[in-house]
């Protein structure tokens, strides 16, 4: 076991330089002070997981029992959690954890799973973790998955369907999204590691298949029928249903060097830049508008829509991602932690609920590693507090039904420890722990390393 260790541990040293960085330097004491306490209080969730809910999905953290998706346990926070477990160094957690992955899960069952999900959580993963590890048996669960959810894919537009049965192969739901089409980053890394060209061809596919349906403003819309291609819904915006779409533009260019994405990023992101912004109390937000002749259609921005500031600010638009960030934040503050919803227009929240999300840290971090700001350290300060004050259980972290109220849900969902968790920890820790030049980050904040292209003369 000692050995098995210390090979996990040199992998992700390579990985991730900084990991091991000496003692801070004196003025970055209270932001090493900070990461400890967000250490501490993963490890004060992951406890709780392990010891009311070890071997399956999720957490229930009021009633303290646990939660399957799908009437049999995929692993899903086990799976989820393993990269930031690494991570933050807890190496003995993780070899128990990569252990209880490679005795007991399975993909050899006769479910219907949520297409888009299980590649996001359990194949991002899986192939962050085998790149961190070198363990075979994790790239080996990816492909024998990979090759279960491949049918998705058989639609007569190349679209994915929305769920697909894991033994079968049997497919269901044509009404789908922009964002559950892209999946250019799990399925092109997975084709890297294995050779296998099939899953790249067929996730670029539908990249383009999307892109290819833009309206001649630049804009794609809310939802589409994956067999006929029409779209169903074409309100247009950075939310749900279409947020990861753009952040994959993007990210498919950083993690492949793929020009063709890169293209369609920068098509996309003018006509977004165009079109979504407006102004109201002098703060910008991104709203609602009709992907065919640019008219508002709403005025709603929401804890999803928080990514956003974090790929400008990725991608190079620094001004903009600092504007958007100002209102997420505002948003935030309305009621002492973010909602769902809030209609910037009306000053009303829209959607109460908050489930433990990730986005508007995610931004935060962005924008602190590529401008050194210390604002936006002191501005995640300001985060966790709120996220420990209201969240915070005796046996883990619980979503919140109301924020107004502050009304715990019984529900921890596995993203918490993949992603808002990773990101506090990555703001505070040393600017080496996860290299940006190394790495891209996928929607769930699995690290996949970096294609290094070759030099040009």
């Amino acid at each position: 076991m000692a050995a098995t260790r210390s090979v996990v541990l040199a992998f992700v040293l390579a990985l991730l330089p900084g990991l091991a960085a000496a003692v801070p330097a004196p003025q970055d004491a209270h932001a090493a002070e900070m990461a400890a306490r967000v250490q501490a209080e993963f490890r004060h969730a992951w406890d709780g997981y392990r010891t009311y809910a070890w071997g399956h999905d999720a957490l229930k953290p009021l009633s303290r029992g646990a939660r399957d998706w799908y009437g049999q346990s995929l692993l899903m926070t086990p799976v989820d959690a393993l990269d930031t477990l690494l991570i933050m160094g807890m190496h003995e957690e993780a070899q128990a954890d990569l252990e209880l992955i490679a005795r007991e899960l399975s993909f050899d069952r006769d479910l219907e799973v949520k297409h888009f999900e299980i590649v996001i959580r359990l194949l991002g993963g899986l192939l962050s973790s085998y790149e961190l590890t070198g363990d075979r048996r994790l790239l080996a669960l990816a492909d024998d998955l990979g090759t279960r959810l491949l049918p998705a894919f058989d639609s007569p537009t190349g679209l994915p369907y929305v769920y697909v049965n894991l033994r079968t192969g049997a497919v269901r739901g044509t009404i789908s999204n922009p964002a559950e089409a892209a999946l250019i980053l799990e399925y092109g890394k997975l084709a890297d590691l294995t050779g296998k060209t099939r899953y790249r061809e067929r996730a670029m596919k539908a990249l383009r298949a999307v892109y290819e349906r833009r309206s001649p403003r630049g804009l794609v819309g809310e939802r589409f029928d994956v067999e006929s291609g029409q779209w169903t819904n074409t309100h247009s915006h950075i939310g749900a249903r279409i947020d990861s779409y753009y952040e994959y533009l993007f990210k498919c260019w950083r993690l492949f060097g793929d020009r063709e994405c890169l293209a369609m990023w920068q098509s996309s992101s003018a006509a977004a830049l165009r079109s979504y912004p407006q102004q109201v109390d002098r703060l910008t937000w991104y709203g609602q508008v009709d992907m065919n002749t640019g008219a508002v259609v709403g005025s709603e921005f929401g804890s999803l829509e928080a990514f956003f500031p974090g790929l400008l600010a990725y991608s190079g638009h620094i001004p903009e991602a600092r504007r958007l960030h100002e209102a997420a934040v505002v948003m935030w503050d309305v009621a002492g932690i973010e909602p769902e919803t809030y209609d910037f227009r009306a000053h009303r929240i829209t959607d109460a609920g908050y489930p433990l999300r990730p986005e508007i840290v995610e931004s935060t971090w962005y924008l602190y590693r590529l401008t050194g700001d210390p604002h936006y350290r002191a501005v995640g300060e300001h985060l966790f507090a709120d996220f420990v004050r209201y969240c915070r259980t005796e046996a883990g972290y619980a979503a919140l039904s109301d924020v107004r109220s502050k009304a715990q849900a019984d529900d921890m969902e596995s993203f918490v420890l993949a992603e808002t968790f990773k990101y506090f920890y990555l703001l505070f820790a040393p600017p080496g722990t996860l290299n940006l030049d190394k790495v891209v980050l996928n929607t769930e904040a699995h690290p996949l390393r970096r294609k290094t292209l070759p030099k040009r003369d």
